[in-house]
């Protein structure tokens, strides 16, 4: 069994990373639970089972925001409000990901053409979270409200966390 996100050996080093990032780097002191929630998103996203995580109701598997957004839209595929959250919740996790981590691989990745479409449709989604502010999610919202106003912001403290991963280096053999 994998621990939960906030008990995994690296979610404390991604933290930092993502602290250095925002609060020293980009002058975005105050933002502690958007630090945790992008650490445990880039430890929850460690996994490529999770990272692709996202399945049609017939049980496909869904990469690209094309085949992601129907099944986020209560008009088309989703049966109930709590799979829209859910859906767009993972859109815009996979498009803050892969637009801050690895926007080179963008465009093959998630179907996004560009960074700004990326961007939008991230910011979308994480509004349509943030809309979802009642019980059980209401505590929820305003963490989802700062992603999406900021999703470029956050977008660019991830390429500051992967350029500070590109230094590391594996221990060396003996």
């Amino acid at each position: 069994m994998n621990p939960r996100p906030s008990e995994h050996p690296i979610q404390a080093f991604f933290e930092e990373a993502v602290h250095r990032s925002l609060a020293h780097k980009l002058g975005m002191p105050g933002y502690e639970d958007v630090e945790s929630y992008l650490a445990a998103m880039l430890v929850r996203f460690a996994h490529r089972e999770r990272l692709f995580a996202l399945r049609d109701c017939e049980g496909n598997q869904l990469e690209r925001i094309d085949d992601m957004l129907p099944e986020g839209d209560i008009r088309q595929n989703a049966m109930t409000f709590e799979r829209e959250r859910e859906v767009h919740r993972h859109i815009g996790d996979y498009l803050l990901f892969w637009s801050g981590m690895f926007p080179e691989h963008l465009p093959n990745a998630t179907g996004a053409p560009t960074i700004p479409d990326a961007v939008r449709q991230g910011s979308e989604s994480y509004e349509i979270v943030s809309s979802f502010d009642y019980v059980p999610f209401d505590a929820e919202a305003p963490l989802y409200r700062k992603l999406s106003f900021e999703f470029e912001t956050f977008r660019v403290g991830l390429l500051l966390v992967r350029e500070s991963l590109a230094g590391l280096r594996p221990p060396r053999q003996a």
